[in-house]
């Protein structure tokens, strides 16, 4: 389900010259960034690109959603990392993308493990939001 604009807590704001061969900046000046093509698609490779952006973006809000549901069920996530992949290829459209989410959760078992990181692909944001649009594949 959708949120209302009346609904929002908070906007994040960001500016992009010259594509993916340029620079991205927030409103705000956190985030300013050059961004160049990777080297596998021809660029140089000299800045970050909208992929590892997404990895990131993705890989904390994947853990913060993964500290909700661990908190629910009284599970110890100390000492967790959640690592995303975006791969970027070409498709029947032009282009698309992949997701990997790798979760490792030292404090609890494997069974344990699987159950939240599908719990928490469930109440992510982003996981909401690429949800049948792209595959993303779930790892402990």
């Amino acid at each position: 389900m959708s949120i209302q604009y009346s609904d929002v807590a908070y906007t994040a704001v960001a500016t992009a010259e010259n594509g993916r061969d340029g620079r991205v900046a927030t409103n705000d000046g956190q985030l300013d960034v050059v961004v160049n093509p990777p080297k596998e698609l021809g660029g140089s490779g000299a800045g970050t690109n909208p992929e590892q952006l997404f990895a990131a973006g993705y890989s904390a809000c994947f853990q913060g959603a993964l500290g909700v549901v661990a908190k629910n069920v009284n599970a110890d996530i100390s000492g967790s990392t959640v690592t995303a992949e975006v791969g970027i290829g070409k498709n029947d459209e032009g282009f698309g993308l992949i997701v990997k989410i790798s979760a490792v959760i030292p404090n609890v078992d494997a069974t344990t493990a699987k159950d939240l990181i599908e719990k928490a692909h469930e109440v992510c944001p982003y996981s909401k939001a690429t949800r049948g649009n792209i595959t993303v594949e779930l790892a402990v």
